[in-house]
């Protein structure tokens, strides 16, 4: 069997990006492009934000895209034992240990963030028929008795996860990759504009989700697949001086 050899990595793409990302969001926090955005999407007439009872954000996106994502980490988790006991899959086996490691990590990350932030959600504040007092990530929480639970944005996370994906496929299957970070893109960001228009989150809170993924995808793929296979290169070489 051929050495694992990872492609080449440009960091001020993989790394550069999120980072700078992450640096924006956080000057946006001297800005009220949060709640500017929420406003749009609530309506003052009715009281509530407009996708509030839409059977499609809530039982469609939410529930069925929720449930279609936990099947694929199900998978995920059976294929990496298969792999233990059937041969034609032991090839992949970094691999699969990389996508459930990272998927894991994505989707684990976001309860014990939310607890220990205490950001309210949109629909909860005062501003939008709720009774709880707005602040931002970084600000002091406002006294309550029903700390928030919505930083970061965590059904964005059903969809953002899927970068693990791209990262199990980036050496071996680039066209599929692609595809997959597609994909994960894709789906992370209409479901965010869907929890959006339904009042859960703001839109800072769904792109340090994505941040948050894109990072814990990318540490995975280098603890495991990018760094090991960059050492079975190497060890040929140095073992012909």
């Amino acid at each position: 069997m051929q050495p694992y050899r990872p492609r080449p990595i440009n960091l001020w793409l993989y790394l550069g990006i999120p980072l700078g990302t992450a640096l924006a969001l956080l000057l946006l926090e001297l800005t009220d492009v949060d709640m500017d955005l929420a406003k749009v999407m609530f309506d003052p007439t009715v009281g509530q934000f407009i996708g509030r009872r839409s059977y499609f954000l809530e039982t469609v996106l939410h529930d069925w895209v929720k449930q279609a994502v936990i099947g694929v980490g199900l998978l995920s988790v059976g294929a990496l034992i298969l792999s233990f006991l059937w041969s034609g899959l032991s090839s992949w086996r970094r691999e699969l240990g990389c996508l459930v490691l990272a998927l894991a990590l994505s989707t684990g990350m976001v309860t014990p963030l939310k607890q220990l932030t205490g950001v309210q959600c949109p629909w909860s504040l005062t501003q939008f028929g709720g009774k709880e007092t707005y602040s931002k990530l970084l600000e002091h929480r406002p006294a309550t008795d029903k700390p928030g639970l919505c930083w970061p944005g965590g059904h964005a996370t059903t969809g953002f996860s899927l970068f693990a994906l791209f990262f199990m496929l980036r050496d071996r299957k680039p066209r599929l990759a692609r595809a997959a970070f597609c994909l994960a893109a894709g789906l992370g960001t209409v479901l965010s504009l869907g929890r959006m228009m339904q009042g859960a989150h703001f839109l800072s809170h769904n792109l340090w989700t994505a941040v948050f993924c894109w990072l814990i995808g990318l540490g995975c793929y280098y603890l495991l697949l990018y760094r090991r296979g960059r050492a079975q290169t190497v060890a040929p070489a140095a073992g012909l001086a």
